[in-house]
């Protein structure tokens, strides 16, 4: 959870012109959710990219504010995954925002005057995680700021790609608080307790180089190609059967909430059930035969 006002001393000079460009429009810009009719959201373009439209597009789209994250906000993104995840024709989403901020965290003048009862009563942020919740398979595509909340939402999907520019960042304690949407809990499986730590207690970012070093992210792009290969990238897993991505993701996810003897039984239970799919025989006999598979996602 947190904002681009988290561009604070630790991470930018205070002094700069061009923090006070970055942060201000952040916390001037009101949020408020409007109901929107099908296919159209006020804070996200959606759109199909890839061969036969493969690959959905879900572009973060508010850019006066560098994309913080607010309630509405996060209303338009879970009702459209939710919708390209249940699209026959989408095998994988592409989740990016701009080549500034792929989102700079969120948004604290929405949250400033909440208090423990508001915050507890009514589960603040708890329904901020359904890009973690989805079947099919996630890419972000992170240009620029992702901060906070920002860095949180790029690590609930399940492959980050990264600009060269990028950052990432859980700058919640240089305004009192901590990350409450994962960010000491993912980003210390991705990179380990004492990076996590380290980041997490100074709120300073790491750039796109030390993320891919760290193992916070697959690849590095240049910023003006990043969405592309994401694209393409979803594209790759297209090629695949749907139904055993999604069994691939779930034994992969699966294995942060196991012990390894667990997850291994569990993998191997998976594993058996494949061979109950058309599409594991489809993909042997192909593979015997040295043609490309024709799966049929059954």
């Amino acid at each position: 959870m947190q904002i681009s006002r988290m561009l604070r001393p630790a991470l930018l000079n205070p002094q700069s012109s061009h923090l006070a460009r970055i942060t201000a429009p952040v916390v001037s810009q009101a949020c408020r959710y409007q109901s929107s009719d099908a296919g159209k959201y006020e804070y996200v373009l959606v759109e199909k990219r890839g061969e036969g439209g493969c690959v959905g597009l879900v572009t973060l789209n508010r850019p006066k504010a560098l994309n913080a994250l607010c309630d509405a906000l996060m209303v338009d993104l879970s009702q459209a995954i939710t919708e390209l995840n249940k699209d026959p024709e989408v095998a994988a989403i592409v989740l990016t925002g701009s080549e500034k901020a792929f989102a700079a965290g969120a948004d604290i003048k929405q949250m400033k005057d909440n208090t423990f009862v508001k915050c507890y009563k009514g589960s603040f942020l708890s329904g901020w995680d359904a890009v973690a919740k989805m079947q099919k398979p996630i890419i972000a595509a992170v240009n620029g700021y992702a901060l906070g909340g920002g860095c949180e939402v790029a690590m609930m999907c399940d492959i980050i790609l990264a600009g060269e520019k990028a950052k990432f960042g859980q700058p919640e304690i240089s305004i009192g608080t901590i990350p409450g949407a994962g960010g000491t809990q993912r980003l210390t499986k991705a990179i380990g307790k004492s990076r996590a730590m380290q980041m997490c207690l100074t709120g300073d970012p790491i750039n796109a180089q030390q993320a891919s070093q760290w193992g916070l992210v697959s690849s590095v792009h240049p910023p003006d190609q990043l969405v592309n290969e994401a694209v393409k990238l979803g594209e790759r897993i297209g090629n695949h059967s749907k139904v055993i991505v999604a069994m691939a993701k779930e034994s992969v996810n699966n294995s942060f909430e196991m012990t390894l003897q667990e997850g291994l039984h569990f993998e191997k239970r998976l594993f058996h059930s494949t061979f109950a799919t058309s599409d594991r025989a489809e993909g042997m006999t192909a593979f015997v035969e040295k043609r490309k598979p024709n799966f049929t996602d059954s």
